[in-house]
């Protein structure tokens, strides 16, 4: 980034470059405020420190034409003894700060290097919203430049309008109905009904007539007849979430509906055709249920034709920044709030969490920043990269070692990791864990 430094004393302009060089600053130096604005441009990579008392354009002028340009480019003015109070309406008609003459070398250095910093925030969440607005098609849905995610996307684009039954894997609050919505948008069936069931949200002696519909008179207060799920979602798409809390013998039935594409109402003998396509997610492991006989393995397999795995956001942390300014700028737009500026150090804190929450937490964090009512960062200083390194591998040993139901040799086993080496690690990071 650049510093744009204008005064048109020689002397002072000389000092003041030398300073900022040797602080690794890249410098040029201008006599006139013309002279420099004449290189401005709205995204200008880089900060202009100025004298107020200049030869033509002075620099409260300057102000007022930088700020008309870009109200989010730093401009440092440079005041004499006994300014203060012209220098303090400066900064509320949109300069970033001010120094006094005479300025030790530190000063300077220090305030460049501020303004520095957040000039670069501004402009690296410019690029992010550039992206944004750029990606069209299932890029503007499934958001994130991750390799994981460029995989998740291609498989949907492929077999969206295949019409063959999918099975989505992934932790709670990674976006499993978003990508049972893309199958359904990027496939033929895009113009006839989504119809989303949540299997364990529903009581179990109300969850047949859901998905079956009922006849008139089929069980007490059946008054009128209903349709039921799947046949609503004739032609497009039946989305169950969750389905591994659908009950055993309601498995049976799904498991006849997929097979032969008919359905038989309560309390009805008509079986009636319907043509959907069927997307089920699930946390957990269909398989290993299976093993214990909690799942039927006939439907396990019925539905495992194509399986899509979504990433947890640990796994894909690249993807962060996207994600979160764009819940920030979703947010502010339904709070009617405008999007704040994230700090480096706010950005360190959540690139370090272990987010157990997934995209969902994300997003929630996001509406919190936006309506002011986030704590503070932990810590104004930066942190170094030993202790990012340090929390980043303690929210691996606390995920595994959750997998692994707190036994380390299965944690040990999972994260690649001597026995002994992560008793040891369990032990720096104040973790429980259970031998065997």
């Amino acid at each position: 980034m650049q510093v744009l430094f204008i005064d048109d004393d020689a002397m002072i302009r000389h000092a003041s470059q030398q300073t900022l060089e040797l602080a690794d600053f890249a410098v040029t130096t201008f006599e006139t405020a013309e002279a420099a604005f004449r290189l401005l441009e709205r995204d200008f990579a880089g900060v202009l420190v100025s004298d107020v008392k200049l030869p033509g354009m002075d620099g409260l002028a300057l102000l007022d034409k930088v700020v008309a340009l870009d109200p989010e480019l730093p401009i440092v003015l440079v005041t004499g003894h006994g300014d203060v109070a012209m220098a303090v309406q400066a900064m509320r008609d949109g300069a970033y700060d001010f120094i006094e003459k005479p300025f030790s070398s530190e000063q300077l250095i220090e305030v460049v290097r501020r303004a520095q910093d957040k000039r670069q925030l501004v402009l690296e969440n410019r690029q992010l919203r550039r992206e944004l607005e750029r990606r069209d098609g299932i890029g503007t849905t499934l958001l994130g430049k991750s390799d994981a995610m460029e995989r998740v996307r291609a498989m949907i684009q492929n077999v969206a309008d295949a019409g063959a039954d999918v099975l989505v894997l992934g932790e709670t609050g990674t976006g499993k109905e978003l990508v049972a919505r893309c199958l359904h948008q990027y496939s033929g069936r895009a113009s006839h009904p989504f119809v989303a069931l949540n299997c364990g949200a529903l009581p179990e002696q109300l969850f047949e007539s859901e998905i079956f519909g009922h006849e008139t008179g089929a069980f007490s207060g059946a008054v009128k007849r209903r349709i039921g799920k799947i046949e609503h979602a004739h032609g497009g798409t039946l989305f169950l979430d969750e389905l591994e809390s659908m009950p055993l013998q309601l498995q049976v039935k799904l498991l006849r509906v997929l097979q032969e594409r008919v359905v038989e109402r309560l309390g009805g003998n008509e079986s009636i055709a319907v043509d959907c396509r069927v997307v089920a997610a699930t946390k957990e492991d269909l398989r290993q249920l299976a093993d214990q006989q909690k799942f039927r393995a006939d439907l396990y397999y019925r539905l495992n034709v194509v399986t899509l795995t979504l990433p947890p956001l640990r796994e894909r942390r690249e993807d962060i920044p996207l994600l979160f300014e764009h819940f920030v700028l979703q947010a502010a737009l339904r709070y009617k709030r405008p999007a704040p500026v994230l700090d480096a150090g706010r950005m360190r804190e959540l690139m370090a969490q272990p987010w157990p929450g997934n995209v969902r937490e994300l997003r929630n964090v996001a509406d919190r920043f936006v309506l002011g009512l986030l704590e503070p960062a932990a810590s104004q200083t930066p942190l170094n990269l030993p202790a990012l390194m340090d929390r980043f591998e303690k929210s691996l040993i606390v995920d595994a070692l959750d997998r692994a139901s707190g036994q380390v040799s299965a944690a040990s086993e999972a994260l690649g990791l001597p026995r002994k080496t992560l008793y040891d690690k369990v032990k720096k990071y104040g973790l429980t864990g259970r031998g065997e």
